[in-house]
């Protein structure tokens, strides 16, 4: 599957981070249960996020070659002061400008740790979009905010996300993600508002040795078909499948068990 350049992931990290700082500034309580994470505020929420970013950083700065503990990672904990949202914008836009830079300085192809199996730059710029792009989308729903994403990206996190269970199920073959095997099982995801050229739909076979899956319009035991945006959160698990726009066609218990086993992270 084809990914985004390197240089787009950097500039999505930065404009990523610029719109959850809207966020943050819009008057929002700091306070309020983000209701996708229920055990983080919203501002645990940013403290989480920008102390990945933190972590990031200095993983590419230094070019680890193996993982740095987060106790380890200059201004991780963020400001000192709670609820002050001033400082957390501030502390959040300087961790977002410094990774996106040493990215964009390292390339995509520099050897660094990462917990995936490809050790280079260009997986933390990737991860980096998207863990950003499901944030600020849970920080929106935390102040009862709008949120979109573009196309591109939003398709880019789908694949994603399925490269990421592929590689779960791999590597920690007993924990719940490894339940998702057996033949003549699949689903379908089919976003309804996007231009043809971007072929957003995906197939996504259930095999014995895991998933397979590719990009293309095919019959399957059931089917998630809607808008991309809340397609994409709707397969993160940020909103409920019966939100309207989005329709289930076929055997809902299969999503419902893809939805509850490929949660992780």
């Amino acid at each position: 599957m084809t990914l985004l350049a390197h240089d787009r992931y950097c500039d999505e990290i930065t404009e990523q981070v610029r719109l959850f700082r809207a966020v943050i500034t819009s008057g929002a309580d700091l306070s309020a249960t983000v209701p996708t994470c229920p055990d983080w505020t919203l501002e645990e929420l940013v403290r989480h996020t920008g102390r990945a970013l933190r972590w990031v950083e200095l993983l590419v700065r230094t070019r680890a070659r193996e993982d740095i503990p987060m106790e380890q990672v200059p201004g991780a904990d963020g400001p000192r002061a709670r609820g002050d949202a001033a400082a957390l914008d501030a502390w959040l836009a300087t961790s977002g400008e410094a990774v996106a830079a040493v990215l964009r300085e390292a390339g995509p192809d520099t050897k660094v740790w990462t917990w995936s199996g490809t050790h280079t730059t260009g997986f933390w710029a990737r991860r980096m979009t998207h863990e950003l792009v499901v944030h600020r989308a849970d920080a929106a729903l935390a102040a009862g905010q709008p949120f979109e994403v573009g196309p591109e990206v939003a398709a880019d996190a789908i694949d994603e996300w399925l490269e990421t269970v592929r590689f779960m199920q791999r590597v920690l073959p007993d924990a719940p993600v490894g339940e998702l095997r057996g033949p003549g099982r699949s689903l379908h995801l089919h976003a309804t508002d996007t231009a043809p050229g971007l072929n957003a739909e995906w197939l996504i076979e259930l095999t014995g040795d895991g998933i397979a899956w590719r990009r293309g319009h095919e019959k399957a035991t059931v089917a998630l078909r809607g808008p991309l945006t809340p397609l994409l959160l709707a397969f993160y698990r940020r909103l409920p499948v019966e939100t309207p726009g989005l329709e289930v066609l076929g055997e809902r218990e299969l999503l419902d068990l893809w939805l509850e086993r490929a949660s992780f992270g």
